[in-house]
């Protein structure tokens, strides 16, 4: 015990303690690439909350006023497809994406909904709707155990935060997400930990790890049921070395490199430099990102809040597809957005509240699919006439993250086995959207 209070009083010293927070190791196993094809990588942008599907891919223009709300479609630059009228600059690029409009489950409150989205896989108790649920490992952290990523590199980061069940559950903490809580859009960005501390020169700073891998010669306790929290630290500063020493990942989070032209174009704010710095880690090699892009709960003030947002959020969304695109790169990158369900059809307003709102439902919702060798320029299928269920070519949470991890090289059949020696599959149904694929 007490060689393990000193290593946590200890190691912060020794390079920045909150690596034993941020960082994890990459597992180098390849995944079988289906075909022969390069696998994808993905950027999730998790509309966390419940987005809306009824005033963004799913308008319903001629229901009662009651369900069709404020805002009216417009068309595409696909015949017949038309979204949102504050989503312009998506609507000119409709043929190089997917909306998905009859995904549904059965998990109607913010933690079971996100845990179902996030990893294919329903909780297995009833959970509240504010929790952080983690029954099952999350798609970014399968991609950081199956997926190589370039060497100094994790496999799997999250801006701003970490998703409520975005995490590697079983898999272990080397799993977790890489945290990039910083904002890009600020002036003089860095990412905590990806630098040398200030004072620390690269002599010193090889002299303490010399000095740490003396320590290292002390036994190790291993006991897979428990998971050793001594040699997770272990991982995480070898990690943490690599990031530091190498120059790809230095490279890689330097977004003022970038023209500011680019820039602009994605939109200066934090959501849109997430995105471009999501485009430029992809880019470098990560086969997952996720930006998790809150705040779209909306029990009230729907329509005010989200003329004032999707304008903002049609840029960047727009400006990645695009970016990715010209660079070539949208043929191995997903760019997936969604929420854990959509909204009522019917509009109400809540107790003291003047401005009305949409609340839970998990009957319907829509996702944009773009990338990955998506055929682009269709819709799969359809709500009823009122936007309350899913009533053409039903899928669920399983068919979704089974299409993802299809893209990736990843088998959704695949079994792991937890600590304790208990069998899990990724997916209970492996089948794909196929007309996704």
């Amino acid at each position: 015990m007490f060689r393990r209070q000193w290593l946590q009083l200890g190691i912060g010293g020794l390079i920045g303690g909150s690596f034993t927070e941020l960082l994890r190791l990459r597992d180098l196993h390849a995944a079988e690439l289906p075909s022969g094809k390069k696998p994808s990588s993905c950027i999730l942008i998790w509309m966390d909350g419940g987005p809306t599907h009824l005033e963004t891919f799913d308008l319903k223009p001629e229901a009662p006023s009651e369900i069709r709300g404020e805002f009216q479609p417009i068309e595409t630059n696909v015949s017949g497809i038309r979204i949102c009228e504050y989503m312009p600059k998506l609507a000119q690029i409709a043929d190089k994406y997917a909306i998905v409009r009859s995904v549904c489950h059965n998990q109607g409150n913010h933690g079971a909904g996100n845990h179902y989205m996030m990893t294919g896989a329903p909780p297995r108790i009833p959970v509240g709707c504010g929790a952080f649920v983690s029954f099952h490992p999350s798609m970014g952290s399968v991609a950081a155990k199956e997926r190589p990523a370039p060497h100094g590199l994790p496999g799997y980061f999250s801006m701003p935060s970490m998703s409520r069940s975005g995490g590697p559950n079983f898999l272990g903490a080397k799993y977790a997400p890489f945290v990039v809580s910083n904002d890009p859009n600020s002036k003089n960005f860095r990412v905590r930990d990806v630098e040398l501390p200030g004072g620390i020169n690269d002599l010193r700073f090889q002299s303490r790890r010399d000095l740490r891998q003396l320590t290292d010669r002390l036994p190790r306790f291993e006991d897979p049921a428990t998971a050793d929290p001594v040699s997770a630290v272990d991982q995480y500063y070898e990690q943490g070395y690599e990031l530091i020493t190498t120059p790809a990942a230095q490279k890689a989070f330097d977004i003022d490199s970038e023209p500011d032209a680019l820039r602009e174009a994605y939109g200066r704010n934090s959501f849109g430099q997430r995105a471009l710095l999501a485009r430029r880690l992809v880019e470098a090699g990560v086969p997952f990102v996720t930006i998790n892009d809150g705040g779209w709960d909306h029990h009230s003030n729907l329509f005010d809040a989200l003329r004032k947002r999707l304008p903002t959020w049609d840029q960047t969304v727009a400006a990645l597809i695009s970016d990715l695109d010209s660079r070539g790169l949208l043929e191995t990158t997903m760019v997936i957005a969604l929420g854990e369900f959509g909204r009522t059809p019917k509009i109400s307003t809540l107790a003291g509240e003047t401005k009305p709102g949409r609340d839970h439902w998990a009957n319907a919702m829509s996702i944009l699919f773009a990338g990955g060798g998506t055929p682009g320029g269709q819709v799969i299928g359809a709500t009823d006439r009122l936007g309350h269920s899913a009533v053409q070519r039903v899928l669920s949470p399983e068919n979704f993250v089974s299409t993802v991890y299809h893209k990736m090289g990843i088998d959704p059949d695949k079994v792991y086995y937890t600590p304790a020696g208990r069998p899990a599959h990724l997916v209970s149904d492996p089948s794909p959207i196929s007309e996704l694929m």
